[in-house]
């Protein structure tokens, strides 16, 4: 399915005190699940899964891309000793993952709070850390 280019929707209305115009920026979601599905399942040896009601992108086994249940979160792999640093920077915009999760190479972010390009940076190096490093080389070279 194609989509407009992504652009703020603006909404012009009468301040209801002072009967002047007012300019609002109605915020769209920026980067959907369509958006993720459509890099992930380009990068080689990945697959998609729903589990739970939950919508995950894997190579194999290991996943390393997962939506919440309402397609507002996504949880990606991420090296754990750097996650707490990427949350403290951007907290409005990065998660810890969920208790049990804490084990694992994850972390979250909220899809408002995301641009395409920063999500395509995020995918790729999920990517890159679950597929043999000749896969990645090759996918970079071409």
């Amino acid at each position: 399915m194609s989509r407009s280019p992504r652009v703020a929707r603006i909404q012009i209305g009468l301040d209801q005190r002072s009967s002047s115009p007012t300019i609002d920026k109605v915020r769209e979601p920026v980067v959907t699940v369509e958006d993720v599905r459509s890099l992930a399942m380009s990068l080689p040896r990945t697959t998609e899964a729903l589990v739970r009601d939950r919508v995950k992108f894997r190579v194999g086994r290991i996943v390393y891309i997962a939506f919440s249940r309402d397609e507002t979160v996504m949880g990606f792999a991420f090296p754990k000793e750097e996650r707490e640093a990427l949350v403290r920077s951007e907290p409005d915009k990065f998660l810890m993952p969920e208790t049990s999760d804490l084990r694992y190479h994850w972390v979250e972010v909220r899809l408002e709070a995301l641009d395409e390009l920063e999500m395509r940076e995020l995918v790729l190096d999920a990517w890159r850390m679950v597929v043999p490093k000749s896969v990645a080389a090759a996918y970079d070279s071409s």
